[in-house]
């Protein structure tokens, strides 16, 4: 076979491995830009690569991709919290603003944000091990050597992050119906520019609490009354589109993660159906010390 007819060959057979492999790579990496770097890397390790006695390329293409995404999340997580500081200052902080923010939106809704940002609180090895075995089957003792652990340590990683995914008990299933009526309709209003009905959604003496990280200034935010935290609360309308209800702490609240990246979490007090409370969270470490879970549709 002549070196056209091989590489045509090889061309094909990744074609076919592609859409698996960005599937992979989204929920690894949780942005559609570093998901297709990913991708493409793993086709320039191809085409080095001697695999005339793999038998299972697909197998092969998803371990070179699971290790080319493994390493982009060390790295990413060597940098997070630099991230993390200039983001509120700078939206546009990455490459990302190059892929369609709306693909990027539907996508990330047809996988699930939720589970998106919980996944982004999870170590890099626990991450590889849950979607690769929970997500795509991947046994344990395939996915061992990718993490330099044994199949046993490697499944109890997965174990782990699966309980992460689960979260806290929440709360009684009539009292989280209620909150939950109560956060998706703050989070529409908000989206909506609907002013007057996120009034009404909120306690007139209603409290709202943020990190520094949240604001321009390097001070924490309190703000109290109705018309007040309103007002903040319009000003947030382009945060708003990338962020979705999630369980926090057993209890519903608010998720915001731009391209599957967490950046911050609302938290909510609320008594007799009226917020009396909001709780922003954007700090690194109290984020870290979230239990954040998937909220079920």
């Amino acid at each position: 076979m002549d070196e056209s007819d091989e590489s045509s060959r090889l061309t094909a057979h990744f074609e076919e491995h592609r859409s698996h492999l960005r599937a992979v790579s989204y929920r690894m990496l949780g942005s559609l830009s570093e998901a297709d770097d990913a991708v493409q890397e793993a086709w320039l390790r191809l085409n080095r690569s001697d695999t005339g006695d793999v038998e299972n390329l697909g197998g092969w293409l998803t371990t070179v991709v699971s290790r080319v995404c493994l390493n982009m999340l060390r790295s990413r997580e060597s940098r997070r919290e630099h991230s993390m500081d200039v983001y509120p200052t700078d939206p546009a902080v990455s490459r990302e603003d190059a892929v369609d923010p709306e693909q990027e939106a539907v996508l990330a809704d047809s996988v699930g944000l939720a589970l998106l940002v919980v996944l982004d609180t999870l170590t890099p090895a626990e991450r590889l091990a849950f979607v690769l075995h929970d997500l795509f089957a991947v046994p344990f003792d395939e996915i061992a050597p990718m993490i330099e652990k044994s199949p046993a340590a490697t499944r109890q990683l997965a174990s782990r992050a699966r309980r992460r995914v689960k979260g806290a008990p929440p709360a009684p299933d009539a009292d989280l119906t209620l909150r939950r009526g109560v956060v998706d309709a703050f989070l529409a209003a908000t989206r909506g520019g609907s002013f007057d009905a996120l009034v009404t959604l909120l306690h007139p003496d209603v409290v709202l609490k943020a990190d520094p990280a949240v604001g321009p200034t390097p001070a924490p935010i309190l703000l109290t009354g109705a018309v007040t935290v309103a007002k903040a609360a319009m000003a947030a309308m382009q945060r708003a589109q990338s962020t979705r209800p999630a369980l926090v702490d057993g209890s519903v609240g608010l998720a915001m993660a731009p391209l599957g990246r967490l950046r911050l979490v609302l938290r909510f007090t609320i008594e007799d159906g009226l917020i009396t409370e909001i709780d922003v969270v954007a700090k690194p470490e109290r984020l870290g010390a979230l239990d954040l879970a998937v909220l079920d549709a």
